[in-house]
């Protein structure tokens, strides 16, 4: 599991990015949590500085959109989804599982 922050830490409507091999990137989104791959699969751009929507994000630099719950976009010009991560809150810290990896807790 990849620490990502304190849950108090991520106000709703806001991201955060856990840097890597592949960024993750941490939403709160209407409460809930969710991850997906920071890097939009259309081009270069980081999803965690997009803008927010619901459980959509839209890219900042083609407004690609993608659906948090599932990683798959809702339109041009994205046509390939991004991945989603479980995510795992346990004393107040928020957790990542990335998706080729299982929960030890």
């Amino acid at each position: 599991m990849i620490p990502a922050c304190a849950v108090a830490d991520l106000p709703e409507g806001e991201a955060v990015r856990i840097p890597g091999v592949v960024p993750i990137a941490v939403f709160n989104a209407g409460g809930e949590i969710y991850a997906i791959d920071d890097t939009c699969s259309h081009q270069d751009a980081s999803l965690s500085e997009g803008w927010l929507e619901g459980c959509f994000v839209e890219c900042p630099l083609h407004a690609a959109s993608f659906d948090l719950r599932t990683g798959m976009p809702t339109g041009a010009p994205a046509k390939k989804p991004v991945r989603t991560h479980k995510v795992v809150i346990e004393d107040g810290v928020i957790y990542v599982v990335p998706q080729n990896q299982e929960a030890v807790v």
